[in-house]
């Protein structure tokens, strides 16, 4: 029987226009009430797939008729067998094609800005990781900032508007995602930049990134230039772009900041956070247009699917930028925090060189939401 597929592209167009669709997951409770495909007008039902190998007939009154459904699972078999069971039944279901690995590992690439030289700076949005990374164009050559795993996309996408990577960044040592600067950089030969205070136990070779970096891409003279803004962790490091684009990594969002506790020392990285989002980022001009690594919940995204804000507009809105007294954002950001990134550190391990798994090894060590702010 041929079931109907639907990919990871389908649904993220969902998402960004705000359509209606209907998932049932067959993923266990706990995997579920961690981590689901978000929606603003999506529903959900989730019934573990060892209840349903029996028959589905049990939930097909609570099925619509009216509306897309489609049918989840972690890897995408089993939800190719309870599709069937569905469409036996006289349903019309799809199944999320490769699951929520496949979902987990989706990046969509989104215009955010012109540079006044001629550039582009693009967005690269991970929705089912929340993860965000960035590709600035200038003349031929591109850097990419805060890489995902799976590179290839970036590749394609370059040669797609004939570029040549030259420059890659990591703003930290990510905790959250295995990044996939390194491997960028020795498929393109490019030079691969990382803040040297998180660099203390790598094993290979980079170029220090420091705070007054400045790395011209292309001859336009599209600066990028390095703001020491430690507190996510003691290198973190933001870029300001061609004098309009604020790279904040994670130690702003949109909704929320970054928390201090990923390598064990909350306590004595609280001083540095409020340092970099208080005084650091506030004598900054409020024109910038904000560009995190990473967004908490979907209602960060913009109409097309991006994630931006201006800075003044942030620290309007943002709790975490309007906390006057000391002692109550320490508690914020080292008290009540959420549950810490899967694997986060085998993640980091892996991030310095220490640790090599395989590729499979890889995708279970992200598997889960975006777990890098403090709301």
């Amino acid at each position: 029987m041929d079931i109907k597929a639907m990919d990871s592209i389908e649904v993220t167009k969902k998402i960004v226009n705000k359509e209606e669709l209907f998932i049932l997951d067959v993923r266990n409770t706990t995997d579920f009430a961690d981590w689901k495909i978000e929606g603003e007008n999506f529903v959900y039902l989730n019934v573990p797939y060892f209840d349903l190998m029996d028959g589905v007939e049990g939930i097909l009154d609570e099925i619509p008729a009216d509306k897309d459904v489609l049918v989840v699972c972690a890897k995408g078999r089993s939800s190719i067998m309870v599709a069937e069971m569905l469409t036996e039944a006289g349903l019309s279901v799809s199944s999320l094609d490769g699951g929520m690995k496949a979902w987990s590992e989706h990046l969509s690439p989104v215009k955010v800005g012109d540079l006044k030289d001629g550039g582009e700076i693009y967005q690269f949005v991970r929705i089912g990781k929340g993860c965000l990374s960035y590709m600035i164009v200038s003349n031929g050559e591109a850097a990419i900032i805060d890489s995902a795993r799976t590179t290839d996309i970036y590749l394609e996408f370059a040669e797609r508007i004939g570029v040549k990577v030259t420059h890659v960044f990591d703003t930290h040592l990510h905790a959250d995602h295995i990044s996939g600067g390194r491997k960028l950089a020795e498929k393109t030969s490019a030079t691969y930049w990382l803040p040297p205070k998180d660099a203390v136990d790598i094993t290979f070779e980079y170029e220090p990134l420091e705070d007054g970096n400045e790395v011209t891409i292309g001859n336009t003279s599209i600066n990028i230039h390095a703001l020491y803004s430690p507190g996510h962790t003691i290198g973190s490091t933001s870029f300001i772009v061609d004098e309009k684009f604020l790279l904040s990594g994670d130690i702003l969002f949109i909704d929320s900041i970054g928390r201090p506790d990923l390598a064990g020392l909350a306590e004595d990285w609280v001083k540095d956070l409020r340092e970099s989002l208080y005084a650091r980022y506030r004598a900054l001009s409020g024109e910038l247009i904000v560009l995190p690594a990473h967004f908490m919940i979907i209602e960060e995204l913009n109409a097309d699917g991006s994630v931006s804000e201006k800075l003044s507009t942030l620290y309007e809105t943002n709790h975490g930028l309007n906390i006057e007294d000391e002692n109550e954002f320490r508690k914020l950001v080292t008290e009540n925090l959420p549950p810490q990134p899967n694997a986060y550190q085998e993640i980091r391990e892996t991030n310095m060189g220490i640790l090599n798994p395989d590729e499979e090894k890889q995708r279970d060590m992200e598997i889960g939401p975006n777990r890098c702010s403090v709301r």
